[in-house]
């Protein structure tokens, strides 16, 4: 029997090509989170909704469209993808850490409420149990006004725990 013809992938062409297949699910995972009205592609709407479902109500139309004008086009899950391997190429895993928790940290003090981040945690995406919540609470507890420093947070995540 003829042999099928492989299809030939581009060297570097291909933006699946740049992640493994569960950090695809993640980014897949984080896109339909966002597509809000189920669209199939991110636009301003969305982009309100998710800051909306993050606590940040009064986001201004320019910021939303900055963020929109990033894109070469229209946002499906292949440009979102491409966008967020533009942005990691050459970022350290803290640099990348970092920055989620920065999300949550609109006004960068350096630290969030720990109940906002154990409700986020509890309630977004691929949800904490209270065990896995008690766990990190326990390697890393807030401080006395509950705030927890997600800068020693990341720097233990991609150093491991500092020698003394």
């Amino acid at each position: 029997p003829p042999k099928k013809a492989k299809k030939k992938i581009e060297g570097g062409s291909n933006v699946f090509s740049m992640f493994e297949q569960t950090q695809i699910q993640e980014f897949k995972e984080a896109f339909t989170i966002m597509d809000q009205n189920r669209d199939g592609f991110i636009d301003k709407a969305d982009l309100r909704d998710t800051f909306a479902a993050l606590g940040r109500l009064n986001v201004k139309n320019e910021e939303l469209e900055e963020m929109v004008k990033e894109a070469p086009g229209p946002i499906n899950f292949t440009v979102f993808l491409t966008m967020f391997g533009e942005k990691l190429k050459g970022t350290d895993p803290e640099e990348t850490i970092l920055n989620a928790f920065k999300i949550f940290d609109p006004e960068g003090k350096g630290h969030i409420k720990a109940d906002y981040i154990k409700e986020m945690l509890m309630t977004q995406a691929d949800r904490f149990s209270q065990e896995e919540i008690n766990q990190m609470f326990a390697a890393f507890p807030p401080d006395v006004s509950g705030n927890l420093d997600y800068k020693n947070l990341c720097y233990v995540i991609t150093h491991g725990e500092e020698k003394d």
